[in-house]
C-alpha cells in the first residue's frame, strides 16, 4: 500500500475540508489520488468529504476502495456502515456487523437504525434481528420490545405439535421463535383442536414423524406444514402412512442412512415434498469446557436400550480392564428395557466387572456428571448423531464411537472403532486433545448454526405467504427516530408510523 499523506495536495486538500470547504478540499483531494492510488488514509477522506457533501453513493465506492487496501482499519470500517445506512443499504451494513462486533465497534444505535431502513423496506426478518441484537447489547430499550411485538404481529404465526416422544430436541428451537414469531404450542386432545391449531397458524411444525403428523397431513391444508424425523421414525410405518402431498417440507436431522432407510419406505418421497437435513445443534452455552487432562474414566451417557449395544460396551472394557484395570465405565441414563438390564447387571457379574463399572441413573446435571469423566464412549448400532456423544465432546471429553452406519459421516474417522481391541487402543493412546473436541463441535454442531438454518426456512415461507396476501392492504411498521443525531440512549424516541412493510 503506497501512501504519501505529506503531499501538498493531501495537505491543502485536509485543510480546506477543517475550514468546511469540502467541494475545494475533494478536488484537492482527488488530485493527489490521481498520483498516489493506493493511498488508503486519503481515499478514506474523500469518501468522508463525499459523505459530508451529502454524495454518499459516491463515498460507499470510495470506503469500499479504502478497506481493499487496508482491511484492518477501525475508521474506515465505521465509515463505510455510515454510508451504508445513508444510502438505505441496510444488508451491506449489516454485513460488517459482526467484524465491528469483535473490534469493539458495535453499538445499540447502528443496530437500531439499521432496524428501521430494514423496516422501512419490509424486511421484517433482518428488522427484527438487529432489534434483538441491540437488546443483548442494551437491554434497557424497553421500547424495542413493544415494536418487536407489532413486527411479530405480521409476520407467520407458527404452531408446534409434539408427539409422545415430547419436546426434548425442540426446546432450544422453541426460544429461538418465539423471540421472532407469535407461537402457540398444541396441548389439546382431539383432532378437531389439532386442525383448529392449523387454521390458526401460517406454518405448522410437527415434531416427530408419528401420529400427529399422520392426522394432520390427512387434513384439509390450510397452512404449510413442516414434519422433522429424527432417526428411528424412519424404520416404523409412520412415513408410509403420511400423505406427502400435503407437506410442505420433511427436516430429517440424520446421516444418509436413515434418509435410505426413509426412501425404502417411501420410494418417490423426493417427488412429493421438499426434503432437507439440518443436523441437531449443542447449545454450547449449556456446556462447560474443561481443559482437562488424560485420567482413566469412561462415561456412557444414554439411556439404555438395545439399539444402544450396551452389551458389547461391556465386552470392550472387559479387554481393557484385562490391560488396564485401572479405568472406569459410568452409564449415565436409565434402563429402558427389563431384560436388557437383567442380561447387562448379569454380564458385569460375570465378566469381573463390578468394581469397575457403575450405573448413575438419568443425570439432569450433565455437566457435573461430566466433570470428572475423560472419555465418552458409545457402542449404539444405529445414530442419527449421538447427542449425547457431542455434549461429552462440547465438555472437552474424548470420544470413542462404534462405527455404527452413518457414523464417518458425522465424526472424524480417528474416534471410530470396530472391534474391542481399536476401542482399547484409542482409550490407551496418548493424543488427548480436549480444546480440538470442543472445536469440533463448535464447528459443525453448534445451536446457532441449527438455528440459522431453521430461521432461514421460516423466512422463505413468510417470503411466500406475504406475496400470496400482496393485494390485501395492510398497515405496517416503519422505525422512526425523532431525533436526527439521537444517542443510543435516546432510541426511546422511536414511533411508529405506517410504511410498505
Amino acid at each position: 500500500m503506497a501512501m504519501d499523506t505529506n503531499s501538498s495536495y493531501y495537505q491543502k486538500g485536509l485543510e480546506l475540508a477543517e475550514a468546511g470547504r469540502h467541494q475545494d478540499a475533494l478536488a484537492f483531494i482527488q488530485e493527489h489520488l490521481r498520483t498516489s492510488p493506493d493511498d488508503a488514509q486519503a481515499m478514506n477522506d474523500a469518501g468522508a468529504i463525499l459523505h459530508c457533501l451529502g454524495r454518499s453513493s459516491e463515498a460507499v465506492n470510495h470506503f469500499v476502495k479504502a478497506r481493499i487496501l487496508c482491511n484492518d482499519s477501525a475508521e474506515i470500517t465505521w465509515n463505510l456502515v455510515e454510508a451504508y445506512l445513508a444510502t438505505a443499504r441496510a444488508e451491506e451494513a449489516s454485513q460488517l456487523f459482526n467484524e465491528m462486533e469483535q473490534r469493539g465497534l458495535l453499538n445499540a444505535d447502528v443496530l437500531n437504525r439499521t432496524a428501521g431502513i430494514f423496516a422501512d423496506q419490509g424486511n421484517k426478518a433482518q428488522a427484527i434481528e438487529m432489534l434483538l441484537w441491540s437488546l443483548q447489547i442494551m437491554p434497557e430499550q424497553e421500547v424495542l420490545n413493544r415494536m418487536i411485538d407489532v413486527i411479530k404481529g405480521k409476520r407467520p404465526k407458527i404452531a408446534f405439535f409434539c408427539g409422545g416422544d415430547g419436546p426434548t430436541f425442540l426446546n432450544d428451537i422453541l426460544d429461538f421463535v418465539r423471540n421472532r414469531f407469535e407461537v402457540r404450542i398444541f396441548e389439546g386432545k382431539t383432532e378437531q383442536e389439532l386442525y383448529e391449531l392449523m387454521k390458526w397458524s401460517d406454518i405448522s411444525w410437527f415434531e416427530w414423524c408419528t401420529n400427529l403428523a399422520v392426522i394432520a397431513s390427512k387434513m384439509p391444508k390450510v397452512c404449510r406444514n413442516i414434519i422433522r424425523l429424527h432417526r428411528y421414525e424412519a424404520y416404523e410405518p409412520w412415513p408410509q402412512q403420511v400423505d406427502w402431498t400435503n407437506i410442505d417440507m420433511l427436516i430429517t436431522v440424520g446421516n444418509s442412512f436413515t434418509r435410505d432407510a426413509l426412501l425404502s419406505r417411501v420410494p418417490d418421497l423426493e417427488a412429493r415434498t421438499q426434503m432437507v437435513t439440518i443436523p441437531n445443534g449443542v447449545n454450547l452455552e449449556k456446556f462447560t469446557f474443561i481443559n482437562r487432562r488424560p485420567g482413566k474414566n469412561i462415561a456412557f451417557l444414554a439411556n439404555l436400550r438395545m439399539v444402544k449395544n450396551p452389551g458389547w460396551l461391556l465386552q470392550c472394557m472387559q479387554k481393557l480392564h484385562y490391560i488396564d484395570p485401572g479405568y472406569r465405565l459410568f452409564f449415565g441414563g436409565i434402563f429402558q428395557d427389563m431384560v436388557l438390564e437383567q442380561y447387562v447387571r448379569h454380564m458385569v457379574q460375570t465378566l469381573n466387572l463390578t468394581d469397575v463399572v457403575f450405573f448413575d441413573g438419568w443425570q439432569k446435571d450433565v455437566n457435573s456428571w461430566l466433570a470428572d469423566k475423560h472419555y465418552v464412549v458409545s457402542t449404539s448400532i444405529i445414530e442419527s448423531q449421538g447427542m449425547g456423544l457431542l455434549e461429552a465432546m462440547a465438555c472437552g471429553l474424548k470420544p470413542v464411537i462404534h462405527n455404527f452406519p452413518g457414523a464417518g459421516q458425522i465424526f472424524h474417522s480417528e474416534f471410530l472403532f470396530n472391534i474391542a481391541e481399536e476401542f482399547c487402543t484409542k482409550i490407551l493412546s496418548d493424543s488427548y486433545e480436549p480444546q480440538r473436541y470442543r472445536k469440533f463441535v463448535e464447528d459443525n454442531y453448534s445451536l446457532k448454526n441449527q438455528l440459522r438454518s431453521i430461521n432461514f426456512i421460516f423466512n422463505q415461507f413468510e417470503m411466500e405467504i406475504d406475496l400470496q396476501r400482496i393485494t390485501v392492504p395492510r398497515p405496517d411498521l416503519r422505525l422512526v427516530n425523532t431525533e436526527k443525531n439521537s444517542s443510543p440512549a435516546e432510541f426511546s424516541n422511536l414511533v411508529f408510523e405506517n410504511s410498505r412493510l
